[in-house]
C-alpha cells in the first residue's frame, strides 16, 4: 500500500488556521465569560449557562460558539484534501461538519431554562454536537491510517474520540450525582477543540504545494 506523503494544498494549511483560531477564541471567551458569571462552578454548571439567561454576558459565549461552528466548516472544508480518500476518513470529516453546524444551533438556540422548545432545540443540537464529534475522531483517527500527514496524531485522535464518547456516556450516567455534571461535559468538549487547536496548527506547518486543476 502507497503511503501518502508529507505535502497538502495550500488551501489545507488555511483550513488548518481556521481550525485552529475558531477554538482558540472559543476557550477564551469561555474563560471570560465565567470570570464574570458569580457563582459559576466547572462542576455543577452546565457550559451552555455561560450562555442562558442568568450570564451577564451570555451574548458573548453565543455569539463565539457560532463563530466556533462557521471557522470550523469552513476549515474542514479547505483542509479535506489533508485527508486520504478513504471512506472513513471522509465519513469522519462529515461527522465533523455535521458537529461543526450544530455548534453554530446551539448558539443560535441557546439555553433559556424555562423547559420551552428553544430549551428542547437546544438540548438536541447539543446532543448532535457531542455525539458527532466523538465519532469524528474515531473516524478520522482510523481513516489516516498509513498517511505520513498524520504520523503522531492518529492514535491521539482516536483515544480523543474515546474519551470524548466514554465522556459523553458518563454525562448520561452521572455517577456522583448531579454536582458532577459539569465535569462531564468539559470532559466531551475538551479532546475536540484541544485536537483542532493541535491539529491545525500542525496543518500549518506542513509544506503546501499547487494541486493540478484535474485534481479532486
Amino acid at each position: 500500500m502507497t503511503r501518502l506523503g508529507p505535502l497538502v494544498p495550500g488551501t489545507a494549511r488555511l483550513g488548518g488556521a481556521l481550525l485552529a483560531l475558531g477554538s482558540l477564541q472559543f476557550v477564551l471567551a469561555m474563560v471570560v465569560v465565567q470570570l464574570r458569571y458569580p457563582g459559576y462552578s466547572d462542576l455543577a454548571n452546565y457550559v451552555s449557562d455561560l450562555g442562558g439567561p442568568q450570564s451577564p454576558t451570555a451574548g458573548l459565549f453565543n455569539g463565539s460558539i457560532i463563530l466556533l461552528g462557521l471557522a470550523g466548516v469552513v476549515g474542514t472544508l479547505l483542509a479535506r484534501r489533508a485527508f486520504p480518500a478513504k471512506t472513513l476518513a471522509r465519513l469522519g470529516l462529515a461527522f465533523l461538519v455535521v458537529a461543526e453546524l450544530s455548534a453554530i444551533l446551539v448558539g443560535i438556540f441557546h439555553e433559556t431554562n424555562n423547559g420551552d422548545l428553544q430549551d428542547h432545540i437546544h438540548t438536541a443540537v447539543s446532543a448532535s454536537t457531542f455525539i458527532a464529534s466523538g465519532i469524528a475522531l474515531l473516524c478520522l483517527g482510523v481513516g489516516t491510517f498509513r498517511d505520513t500527514r498524520w504520523d503522531g496524531y492518529r492514535g491521539y485522535t482516536f483515544l480523543s474520540g474515546v474519551v470524548t464518547l466514554v465522556a459523553l456516556v458518563l454525562f448520561e450516567v452521572d455517577p456522583g450525582g448531579a454536582g458532577y455534571l459539569g465535569l462531564w461535559e468539559r470532559l466531551i468538549i475538551a479532546p475536540i477543540l484541544l485536537w483542532a487547536i493541535l491539529a491545525g496548527a500542525h496543518l500549518m506547518r506542513l509544506p503546501s504545494f499547487a494541486p493540478s486543476k484535474t485534481a479532486v
